[in-house]
């Protein structure tokens, strides 16, 4: 429970915040003023997240098109301003920042234009996931790493991962052994994904755990 603006259909007045306002109007026989008002109401915590979609050699194809639903998936039920994709193979790549506004449509678009190839460098996707987050005010920073995992690249995985606020890992059914080993390393929340269709369900499934 939080106080928040006045709206009426938001909650029940808070008293001690309006009181002023309610003095105030009576007292000079005028209207209340409703920016002055605060109701009690139920709110969700913010949260912030980083997406990051492993475009290497090996996620091309249908791991690429789930990412493209990730993204969607993410962008069109977070607050504006408050996710990020990053795209990785050798380097990694802003898709979208914390600090820029871009439609959901073309977040997708631009996510799902990716081509797999190059080597990969998990650790530093890791690492631009946590300077992306360390932005943000969000009470939850969330990383979320659509991967096999397999790094091809030096750097220290583990830590890096260990380094992030909450890590979820989403990653390919048939090529998940590598993913396994970074979540039980990193204590992240995992799961796997045959396709697209596959998203929302394991998105379900590692956020309410």
């Amino acid at each position: 429970m939080a106080t928040v603006p006045y709206r009426p259909d938001r909650g029940d007045l808070d008293l001690d915040r309006s009181s002023d306002a309610i003095v105030v109007a009576h007292a000079t026989s005028s209207a209340v003023d409703p920016e002055h008002l605060g109701v009690r109401a139920w709110t969700t915590p913010h949260t912030a997240w980083c997406l990051l979609v492993d475009r290497s050699g090996s996620m091309g194809g249908r791991p690429l098109a789930a990412a493209g639903l990730a993204a969607a998936t993410i962008a069109g039920s977070a607050a504006t301003g408050h996710v990020s994709v990053l795209s990785f193979a050798q380097r990694v790549i802003a898709v979208t920042t914390l600090a820029e506004q871009h439609p959901v449509e073309e977040v997708i678009d631009r996510v799902l234009t990716l081509r797999g190839h190059g080597t990969t460098d998990v650790a530093a996707a890791l690492r631009a996931a946590g300077a992306q987050l360390a932005g943000s005010r969000a009470r939850r920073r969330i990383t979320v790493l659509l991967s096999d995992c397999r790094a091809t690249e030096p750097g220290d995985v583990v830590a890096a991962a260990r380094a992030l606020d909450e890590l979820v890992i989403i990653a390919p059914r048939d090529d998940s052994d590598d993913a396994a080993l970074l979540a039980d390393a990193a204590g992240a929340r995992w799961t796997t994904v045959s396709g697209p269709s596959d998203v929302a369900a394991a998105f379900d499934e590692v956020l309410t755990r």
